[in-house]
């Protein structure tokens, strides 16, 4: 009788196990909503990647595209669309219609070689990459994918007198933005340059152990300090508005 109630308890475990396994695969997966037409406004770009175990390309998909676009609109001469974003493979040849994109959570990335390729290509025109959404020790696996990208690159931190940081808001400090729920994990930002060159333009922003889509994506139900939001909102719009301009 023991042995039955164990085998009982033991399947009932591997049954929640096997529930919550599903719950969060359905998580995971999302709803692509049909890209926007070309039409010379700004749009909100993603970059979608695909690996073995898990993706990580389309977290805070779609709600933080919005929440993001509202405040660009209102606060900037930009006129973004607000409702409509897109999602490009890094290899599409229609990303090559659009200046900034942004990349999320690198730490699960591993390009393809036409993915690489792809971005290197993109990059080398003058495309702008924004990436966010990682910490601590997925730093390792994101410097060896952008090395698949740009071999020769060097990843450099920057600091508050870099261009950047007052294209559009003037950032006062690089200090109190942490990746959420890691308070641990403080917020640092890097770069890569053209040609290495810091004299020539920014082609990469990194946001390390930081993660202004999920702050942007949670702004208005409470889940982050104001102060955390708002800065989200700051270093997003001077992102955008030094890839388009420069």
């Amino acid at each position: 009788m023991r042995g039955s109630r164990r085998a009982a308890w033991v399947g009932a475990g591997m049954l929640v196990l096997a529930i919550a396994a599903g719950i969060l695969s359905a998580q995971w997966r999302v709803t692509i909503e049909p890209n926007a037409p070309y039409d010379g406004r700004y749009t909100f770009v993603r970059l979608r990647y695909t690996v073995f175990s898990r993706s990580g390309w389309e977290f805070d998909y779609p709600a933080m595209e919005r929440n993001f676009m509202t405040i660009l609109q209102d606060l900037t001469t930009i006129k973004p669309h607000v409702r409509e974003s897109n999602i490009h493979r890094m290899d599409d040849p229609e990303l090559s219609k659009y200046s900034v994109a942004y990349l999320s959570e690198p730490g699960y990335w591993i390009p393809s070689e036409s993915e690489a390729a792809g971005l290197r290509t993109w990059l080398a025109k003058g495309g702008f990459l924004i990436v966010d959404d990682f910490l601590l020790n997925q730093w390792y696996n994101f410097e060896r994918s952008m090395k698949m990208v740009l071999p020769f690159a060097r990843i450099v931190p920057l600091d508050l007198s870099h261009p950047i940081f007052d294209s559009f808001f003037r950032i006062g400090t690089l200090e109190g933005m942490h990746h959420p729920g890691t308070p641990e994990a403080k917020a640092q930002y890097y770069g890569i340059y053209e040609n290495n060159d810091p004299s020539q333009r920014l082609m990469a922003i990194i946001n390390y152990n930081n993660d202004i889509g999920d702050y942007m994506e949670w702004s208005g139900q409470g889940w982050y300090p104001v102060n955390m939001s708002n800065d989200a909102y700051k270093f997003a719009t001077n992102y955008v508005v030094y890839g388009l301009s420069h």
